[in-house]
């Protein structure tokens, strides 16, 4: 795999080495050791999935202390625009984003770690997402910034008439007035 540093350290972009042949193709999608040497070690422990229509956005969400959560995420299916936003109060990034299109035919994954809001856009008829987390869901410990705060600078490529959020995400605070439960030292693994 091909690990593709951004603009905010921590928050990096995976490319896997793809075996194409008649058949089809085959790759690792992930490898404990390989993850390891190349990123940091951690300890994913659980895996999600989820399928979603053109327009919907979900996010920007994270987990409050002390269940905060690193995730490691892909598009298998169709196509998403996935954001990290950092939120960690001191941080000289604070605010900013990486913003990464994963698709089913480029195969990358985008590795965001604790401290950072997450959510993503889906830009294909239909989206099948996966993720690991380094973390239980806990949802009493949910949190979020609002999606669709202009002052974060993200271009969904979505038009706003065809956004769909979920009452849950249209309720959560813009940057400016949220107060962050995250400082420069999190552990970001």
């Amino acid at each position: 795999m091909e690990v593709i540093k951004t603009d905010i350290e921590g928050v990096v972009i995976i490319e896997p080495r793809i075996f194409k042949d008649a058949r089809g193709y085959f790759f690792e999608s992930f490898s404990q050791r390989e993850f390891d040497e190349k990123i940091r070690h951690i300890e994913f422990c659980q895996d999600n999935e989820s399928m979603s229509s053109y327009g919907v956005m979900r996010g920007l969400h994270f987990q409050r202390p002390p269940f905060t959560q690193s995730k490691l995420v892909r598009c298998v299916k169709g196509a998403v625009l996935d954001v990290a936003v950092d939120i960690r109060k001191g941080s000289p990034t604070y605010g900013r984003h990486v913003a990464v299109e994963l698709t089913e035919d480029n195969h990358r994954q985008f590795f965001i770690p604790r401290g950072f809001a997450h959510g993503f856009a889906v830009l294909s008829d239909t989206a099948v997402f996966q993720y690991k987390c380094d973390e239980f869901y806990h949802p009493e410990t949910d949190g979020g910034i609002s999606i669709i705060d202009d002052s974060l600078g993200i271009d969904w490529r979505i038009p706003t008439e065809h956004a769909i959020l979920s009452e849950k995400d249209t309720r959560h605070e813009v940057l400016k007035d949220f107060d962050s439960p995250f400082d420069i030292n999190v552990d970001l693994y």
